[in-house]
């Protein structure tokens, strides 16, 4: 049995949380939830958008699950992502993308994982105002967190029988921070002779992902750029209400949906579950419960791909708990 604290999260946070419990029951997967408070139910109930008991759990369990949180803007709190990614050392921010039949696309045959850099980069918030007019971000990029994530890319290409590590940069403008990030990928890349290679400039990679998305298998970025292609990978498969996302550390490892709150939805039992689902079977492939991930995601493709009973976001008009229940039927 494995204990995994649980984030319900706010807005559509605990409607989605609950849909994953109750499929996981089902299935029998062998997890025991402790559910923890963070966001704007934490700032409600203890004061402060990240409890100390809510990282006591995470740090104890080694494993979390998270719903989407609210950070409130011009009260004075960081972001609890954020907050979380440096707290435990997440330095891996893995975000698999697939096309899913039944799901309405322009693009066919998408299947891309993106790893992106979690610690630094401009997001390390190291920035200043410079007198009245001006301010400046530092952009920090070190040659421990550039090795460590591009050996997260290739180990993983290795092990998923991938093809080719794209790494995404702007080193031919920012030459010495994104030009080290490209020189510790390069010799990462050397020890992987297995792996095909290359290197694309992040404004062309953003045209070539729309152009010909089927052409690329992993890619390696940067925090800020690997932010900027998740999304729009997510977008090129249906949007982010259907793509998982993981933060992965060599301690601890945090798994969650990757869309916002949606406030305007929320309590109205029609939000897709599809994302914090697919969140929760990754963490189940992470802990090598593998079969019973794979009959979740089996009966997660049957309900989207039959259309019947799917939420209005996926052209439908079932509720999240009709949604919920067709899935359990196809377990």
């Amino acid at each position: 049995m494995h204990k995994v604290t649980l984030i319900p999260g706010d807005g559509v946070g605990p409607e989605i949380a609950g849909a994953v419990r109750k499929i996981f029951a089902a299935a029998q997967a062998p997890v025991e939830w402790e559910i923890c408070l963070a966001g704007q139910a934490a700032i409600d109930q203890a004061g402060v958008p990240l409890p100390d008991a809510t990282l006591n759990s995470i740090r104890q369990n080694g494993l979390a699950l998270k719903g989407p949180l609210t950070t409130q803007i011009g009260k004075g709190y960081r972001s609890i992502n954020v907050t979380l990614r440096q707290t435990f050392d997440l330095y891996c921010n893995l975000r698999p993308v697939q096309t899913i039949t039944g799901i309405a696309s322009r693009y066919q045959n998408i299947n891309l994982v993106i790893f992106r850099e979690n610690t630094e980069d401009l997001y390390a918030g190291v920035e200043h105002r410079v007198g009245l007019d001006a301010a400046e971000s530092i952009k920090i990029i070190t040659r421990k967190a550039s090795l460590r994530i591009a050996e997260a890319a290739f180990q993983y290409a290795v092990k998923h029988g991938r093809k080719k590590v794209t790494a995404v940069h702007k080193a031919n403008i920012m030459k010495l921070s994104d030009g080290l990030f490209l020189e510790c990928v390069r010799e990462v890349a050397g020890r992987y002779p297995q792996v095909a290679y290359e290197e694309v400039i992040v404004d062309n990679m953003c045209m070539q992902l729309v152009i010909r998305p089927e052409t690329y298998d992993v890619l390696l970025a940067p925090n800020l750029y690997g932010d900027i292609i998740s999304d729009l990978c997510a977008g090129l498969a249906g949007g982010l209400g259907v793509v998982p996302g993981a933060n992965i550390g060599t301690e601890c490892a945090i798994f969650e949906a990757v869309h916002g709150t949606a406030p305007d939805i929320a309590g109205k039992n029609i939000v897709n579950p599809a994302a914090m689902l697919l969140s929760g079977l990754m963490l189940l492939e992470h802990v090598g419960e593998q079969a019973v991930a794979d009959r979740i995601r089996s009966a997660v493709g049957k309900v989207i791909a039959a259309g019947k009973t799917v939420t209005p976001d996926l052209g439908g008009t079932a509720t999240t708990g009709d949604m919920t229940e067709a899935i359990i039927r196809e377990l």
